[in-house]
This record gives structure tokens, C-alpha cells and sequence, in this order.
């Protein structure tokens, strides 16, 4: 069974750094758009950041500059490298993967997900 395991959550102090990774077993990422959201207590699931084989990268306007995703097709897994971090990054964070997603930030597209790995960012 298709399975995405997510990893590298924690507690940080604002302007610190965390890398997430979701490593995938049962299928190969590399045709897949994958993509990373989050969902903060109280607030809807959001698109943070995509990568697709096809149309590249995608990032929500509130991590440009700051987030980066990236992937190691070798290693089947997906990163995210976030930097400069602040409370509102606060959320619960969750990797996903489509067929042909396009890269969408759209949560809709998806339907494979992980279980996420909490990231706590404090001022």
C-alpha cells in the first residue's frame, strides 16, 4: 500500500530553521507533483509549496523567499527546507502526491497523503 511518512517537525524559536522530509514506499515519486500544506489550529488546509517534473515549483505567497522544496528522486523523498521562521508557520504539516496534479496547490488534487509531523514555531 502507497504510503507517504513525514519527518523533521519540532519546536523552534522564531527565526529559526527546520527541513522537513516525507519519504514514499509503494510507488516513485518522480511522476508525481508532490507537494507540501499545512493546517494551523482553527484554519483551513493551505498549498505551502509544490514541485512537479513538469511546470517546477510553486510556493504560497506567505513562505516565498523563505520555504524551498526540493526532492531526491534517488531517495524518494521530498524536503522542505524552511527558514526565517515565524509564529503563524505554526501548523500541523503534511505531504502529498498526485498523478497529475500540475503542481495545483489545491488541496483537492491530491490523494495521497502522510500523516503530518507538527511544527511549533514561538516568539
Amino acid at each position: 500500500q502507497a504510503q507517504l511518512v513525514e519527518s523533521g517537525g519540532g519546536s523552534v524559536q522564531a527565526g529559526g530553521s527546520l527541513r522537513l522530509s516525507c519519504t514514499a514506499s509503494e510507488f516513485a515519486i518522480e511522476p508525481y507533483s508532490m507537494a507540501w500544506f499545512r493546517r494551523a489550529p482553527g484554519k483551513e488546509r493551505e498549498g505551502v509549496a509544490s514541485i512537479d517534473q513538469s511546470v517546477g515549483y510553486r510556493y504560497a505567497d506567505s513562505v516565498k523567499g523563505r520555504f524551498t522544496i526540493s526532492a531526491s528522486y534517488t531517495q524518494n523523498t521530498l524536503y522542505l527546507q524552511m527558514n526565517s521562521l515565524k509564529p503563524e508557520d505554526t501548523a500541523m504539516y503534511y505531504c502529498a502526491a498526485a498523478r497529475y496534479g500540475r503542481g495545483s496547490l489545491n488541496s483537492y488534487v491530491y490523494n495521497k497523503w502522510g500523516q503530518g509531523t507538527q511544527v511549533t514555531v514561538s516568539s
